[in-house]
């Protein structure tokens, strides 16, 4: 055992035998209720008024610090606003009262009331002329919690990273406001909010790697969703002309800075609008959700500065073309593609077609290049299956995906609603199951049989709710906007 392991033990049996003077004492070490008029905020905000008329206030949180000074102690209360000065001396709460809170521990939860003053240092303070325990705490909590060297137990002990880490607690903060944010200005545009099934008999609308579950009842395979994106597209062809959904998707994939199995995710389509709309919606809503939850449009991120009032569209070719060097505008042969391919150290496999190479060419020259706000459009086909063919170069697709300091932020696309279409290329997916792409579309039926019965075209538009945070709360990794986000079992 480290010396560690020995001295939060050592403290633990410090706190259970606190734990058992308090209940010989005839104190309740779990309150039950308590009537909290004020946040630690609001006593600092209000202070004149609350001095002025003598309130009672009352207030409760966490006890942060504690300073005894004999016979009087000052102690730090903490709740979610923020952070106010207790004052205790046994002339107020009595003897056997002051006994008490002075054996209380940092972490313990109490309720307390009293009047407000000014300390001879100028803090704004709460003079304790009562108090209640709420929630002993039996375990301490960390002095340098950012000095730890296992940043998993952040994670995974996020309601202590929580307590000590008023940065992580900001992040949420943000991240609340933003989904927030995102949801009036949809509203105020007219979008229907709904919410659609989290298990699939056929997973769609992604290219991922489901987890499968089993309903008993059915006695059947069922799916955990991927993406949304082929329900919503069901409502377009009922009716609904302007839909949006936020929720959680799940891929069985790998866990990295930019990827959690679980996600949320938001997606919304709009009947008789194609991907240009998108596009300015696209570039509204994140500079309305960025000045509503930052107050600018002006952010950090690493090592750039971002400025989300200038957005850039360029095609994939033209992007290749400039960041590569690569004009694949004059290739139309997938040999002469394999050969530069070759040549730059692409990689792909032999049964590639054109547009495929293009991509990979994208993805290797081009994406963490993209720092300022910027619109890739035109995507190839192949790697588009449910996205409308460029009337004007039907080998690529009126489809655009958001890059932002080099991260994929968004994805859209004009609607295939053409089910002949959408059925060949549902069966070109099928064809590369059997090759063993695990992640390729599935068939499914009744979603062209949905199409048959017409769906108006459409623009749709998917955006990665936790990259949007990651982007505005700076955060380089994913685990850092998931409150609690997914960890291998702990030992």
């Amino acid at each position: 055992m480290t010396n560690e392991n020995t001295e939060m033990n050592e403290l633990m049996k410090d706190r259970r035998k606190n734990l058992e003077e308090l209940k010989e004492e005839g104190v309740a070490p779990y309150g039950t209720d308590f009537n909290k008029e004020h946040s630690t905020q609001e006593v600092i905000d209000n202070y004149d008024q609350l001095r002025e008329d003598s309130v009672m206030v009352k207030a409760a949180g966490r006890i942060m610090a504690v300073r005894n000074h004999g016979k009087s102690i000052f102690a730090d209360l903490k709740d979610m606003s923020g952070e106010v000065q207790l004052y205790v001396k046994a002339s107020n709460v009595g003897e056997e009262g002051f006994e008490i809170f002075d054996d209380l521990d940092i972490g313990d939860q109490i309720g307390i009331e009293g009047l407000v003053f000014t300390s001879g240092e100028g803090e704004i303070t709460i003079q304790v002329e009562d108090f209640d325990i709420l929630a002993k705490s039996l375990r301490p909590l960390p002095e340098k919690w950012h000095g730890l060297k296992d940043v998993e137990k952040r994670y995974r002990q996020r309601y202590v990273d929580l307590i000590v880490n008023d940065d992580v607690k900001k992040t949420f903060e943000i991240r609340s406001k933003v989904l927030h944010s995102i949801r009036r200005n949809l509203e105020d545009q007219g979008f229907l909010e709904v919410q659609t099934p989290l298990m699939h008999e056929i997973p769609g609308g992604a290219e991922a790697r489901p987890f499968v579950t089993h309903h008993n009842a059915l006695d059947t395979e069922l799916y955990m969703r991927i993406a949304p994106e082929l329900y919503l597209k069901r409502l377009l062809v009922g009716g609904f002309e302007k839909v949006f959904e936020v929720g959680k998707n799940m891929r069985n994939e790998g866990l990295s800075t930019k990827h959690n199995p679980e996600f949320t995710s938001l997606e919304l389509y709009q009947a008789y609008a194609d991907y240009k709309d998108i596009m300015e919606i696209t570039e509204n809503l994140i500079k309305d959700v960025a000045e509503e939850a930052l107050d600018t449009l002006e952010i950090e991120y690493g090592d750039y500065d971002i400025d989300l009032s200038n957005w850039k569209t360029l095609t994939m070719v033209e992007a290749i073309d400039e960041y590569a060097d690569v004009d694949f505008s004059t290739i139309d042969d997938v040999a002469e593609a394999k050969e530069i391919a070759d040549e730059k150290s692409v990689e792909y496999e032999e049964e590639d077609e054109l547009g495929v190479i293009i991509n990979e060419f994208f993805e290797e020259f081009v994406e963490d290049q993209l720092i300022q706000p910027t619109f890739i459009t035109q995507y190839p086909v192949e790697v588009s299956p449910l996205a409308r063919r460029n009337p004007d170069n039907p080998d690529f697709t009126d489809r655009f995906e958001l890059f932002i300091a080099g991260n994929e932020i968004a994805n859209a696309f004009s609607e295939l609603n053409d089910p002949i279409d959408q059925r060949e290329r549902f069966e070109a997916q099928m064809d590369q199951r059997e090759a063993g792409d695990d992640e390729a579309h599935r068939m499914d039926e009744d979603f062209l049989r949905a199409l048959e019965y017409g769906m108006p075209p459409a623009g749709g538009l998917g955006i990665g709710i936790d990259r949007l945070i990651m982007l505005l709360t700076n955060s380089q990794s994913i685990r850092e906007v998931i409150l609690f986000p997914h960890l291998r079992p702990e030992k």
